[in-house]
């Protein structure tokens, strides 16, 4: 855990993949062809208690989804990259117009599209049914899967290495 916390501390960006992460992974239409995705309610709050306390969030998908603009909206989440099968690229285009490094993102991902950018970045996290060459490289393997509170668990791991998790209890407890 301290180890976690130590690579977690100067993070001042959190860049999550969709499918595997922010949903289950599983793509569901209906009779008329329209996309469907669920989202987890916990994960929301974590977004929002990283982003009440400084800390951007960003989206990098290789898929393009009407369904993710209108959750990364609601959640207020202005840097979102749709249909990028590159993840290091579209992560180093997003850095380029901002004042943080590689080295102060932390990136969530599960599978092959997203290793080079779990290795470049300061903290790594990914859920336990991912890809097992991405289970090795991650700093972090969360307790839930995706779409189910996977991300809440790295906010949180977030808002503590950065001394703001007991900021942020205050506010509830």
């Amino acid at each position: 855990m301290q180890r976690m916390l130590k690579k977690a501390e100067k993070i001042k960006m959190l860049v999550l993949d969709v499918d595997g992460i922010l949903s289950n992974g599983q793509i569901i239409y209906d009779a008329n062809g329209v996309e469907t995705k669920a989202f987890h309610v916990q994960d929301g709050f974590g977004i929002k208690r990283l982003q009440q306390f400084g800390i951007d969030v960003a989206i990098i998908t290789g898929r393009n989804s009407q369904i993710v603009a209108n959750r990364a909206k609601e959640l207020g989440i202005k840097h979102i990259a749709q249909g990028r099968e590159d993840k290091l690229v579209a992560l180093n285009e997003l850095l380029a117009n901002l004042d943080i490094t590689l080295a102060e993102c932390a990136y969530m991902g599960d599978d092959l599209p997203d290793y080079r950018a779990l290795q470049a970045v300061g903290f790594s996290a990914t859920v336990p049914n991912a890809h097992d060459e991405i289970k090795k490289i991650a700093d972090m393997i969360t307790v839930n899967g995706g779409g189910n509170g996977a991300v809440r668990e790295v906010c949180d791991i977030i808002l503590k290495a950065t001394g703001n998790y007991e900021k942020m209890l205050k506010n509830y407890c």
